[in-house]
């Protein structure tokens, strides 16, 4: 039961992260300026993503959705900008998206409480639940952001606040605002260009492959100008993750390990209260190996009944979690909100993961009652005899 609960919550986990981590940051490919990766973190604008050859960032899009494998582009404008209020400044970060693309592949719409989605070309835009209250707004409230330009002039402009997001990830929450990509490249001055590019692949082990002829057309057409990096390049925790899930098979080994000391104690009590019986079978003539196999045979019944009692009881617990999820947002409340953690986890429920629980329990504990089957089958007849 442990081990389904552990296995399924820790895949859970691990797939969240990821999924999170590809949608807001970096895609199954993120194709980014040479020089801006040293800026992103400043969110610079200075270093876009213009095209091939200065033709504008559309065409661009055109020609890298015609490759194999590459599902959509995502086209994004990442920018600094802040609030006033009547009591302090806040700052916060400005996301021009394509709304029908962001939808699409980050289901963003489904996290709106209140309100709707952003509409194209509009003066609209999208806020987090937190920093709604953080700015004392409402939906339907006007708001004046202030930002730099492409030119590094300080600009503001006046938005219709359509929108209240609730995500369970604290950068979306609390910092985050999204705007129609048209007008973000009006208001920077960007026409045609953007900060990054998402290319969405099948699923993220296809990224590996299609990353090499990404990396092939951008060299043919601007050679030493573009990045293109796959999901494991953006980050250095992701690398370790997939890491985790092997070592964390050891860790349910181990957790069965610890379970099967149980049934080598019950067998042991089994062999030492039944020690007259053994050595009447053995002064009757039933070879060792045979009483081995009456042991083992009892061992693995044993292994069999308890790890599918334990396997069903942990599938039924993760199903039931599954659909409820298991919130930490009190424990992650502290935590940076440039990690991309959501807060629920929905551990995932799987047959698979059953049955991988169901066949370790009895392997572990078949093995494990081999140990004192085999004190029962060295047992001397005339020894065993005495006992009573």
């Amino acid at each position: 039961m442990i081990v389904v609960f552990a296995r399924g919550f820790i895949v859970g986990m691990i797939d969240s992260f990821f999924a999170v981590y590809i949608q807001y940051n970096s895609g199954h490919i993120k194709i980014i300026n040479k020089e801006y990766e040293q800026q992103e973190r400043l969110l610079a604008l200075n270093y876009p993503v213009d095209g091939f050859n200065n033709q504008g960032v559309n065409n661009m899009i055109i020609q890298l959705e015609k490759i194999e494998n590459v599902d959509m582009v995502i086209p994004r404008i990442k920018f600094g900008a802040m609030s006033t209020t009547e009591e302090d400044f806040h700052t916060m970060m400005g996301w021009g998206v394509n709304p029908e693309k962001e939808t699409q592949f980050t289901n963003i719409e489904k996290n709106i409480i209140e309100g709707r989605m952003i509409e194209p070309k509009k003066m609209e835009v999208i806020l987090g639940e937190q920093l709604l209250r953080k700015l004392d707004k409402n939906v339907g409230d006007k708001i004046t952001f202030l930002y730099n330009t492409s030119y590094n002039s300080l600009k503001g402009a006046t938005f219709k606040v359509v929108g209240k997001v609730r995500s369970g990830l604290k950068m979306l929450d609390e910092t985050v605002f999204y705007l129609p990509l048209k007008q973000a490249q009006r208001l920077l001055y960007m026409d045609e260009q953007v900060t990054e590019l998402l290319l969405v692949t099948p699923n993220r082990s296809m990224a590996k492959k299609v990353l090499p002829q990404i990396k092939d057309i951008l060299n043919k057409n601007n050679p030493g100008k573009y990045l293109a990096l796959s999901y494991r390049e953006t980050s250095d925790i992701l690398p370790f993750m997939e890491i985790a899930k092997l070592i964390y098979n050891q860790i349910y080994i181990f957790l069965v390990l610890l379970a099967s000391f149980v049934v080598i104690n019950t067998m042991m009590m089994i062999v030492k209260e039944r020690t007259r019986e053994i050595g009447m079978m053995s002064a009757l003539g039933l070879e060792s190996n045979k009483i081995l196999q009456l042991f083992m045979i009892e061992g693995a019944i044993m292994g069999i009944v308890g790890s599918f009692l334990g396997a069903l009881s942990g599938g039924i617990l993760v199903s039931f979690l599954a659909t409820k999820g298991i919130n930490f947002s009190h424990a992650i409340s502290g935590m940076s909100s440039e990690i991309l953690f959501n807060s629920t986890i929905y551990p995932v429920s799987s047959t698979g993961n059953v049955i991988f629980a169901f066949i370790l329990g009895i392997i572990i504990v078949t093995i494990a009652a081999m140990f004192p089957a085999r004190k029962a089958a060295r047992l001397e007849p005339t020894e065993a005899l005495r006992k009573v």
